[in-house]
């Protein structure tokens, strides 16, 4: 089981995590939202939970929860540019589908929620 980060998206969390006081890494997860199902979650991890997988790729730590790491698992996270916009893209290979506008996504069924 594991998360990958491209060296972009290192690079934005790096930045990401120094501008929070105590951040030692980036928290990825997911939570149920949106029509299709599941959103996903980053944030800055000031601590690491019981139940979190770590993994470390280009000096940054990612932390995953338990009940989120079956639903991403395998997932690389990257950071890019289009056009005006600059945002964190998923390539998730637990997702089955996406909502019309981009913003939820579903996973196997047999997967825990």
């Amino acid at each position: 089981m594991a998360v990958t980060l491209t060296t972009a998206a290192a690079e934005r969390a790096r930045q990401f995590i120094a501008q929070q006081a105590g951040g030692m890494g980036l928290r990825f997860g997911v939570r149920r939202n949106g029509c299709s199902g599941f959103a996903y979650v980053v944030d800055v991890a000031t601590e690491a939970r019981g139940d979190d997988r770590s993994f470390e790729q280009h000096g940054v730590r990612v932390l995953v929860d338990a009940t989120s790491l079956p639903h991403v698992d395998g997932t690389e996270i990257d950071f890019v540019r289009r056009g005006l916009n600059r945002e964190f893209v998923f390539r998730n290979p637990q997702a089955t589908g996406e909502c019309g506008c981009g913003e939820s996504f579903t996973t196997r069924d047999d997967l825990p929620d």
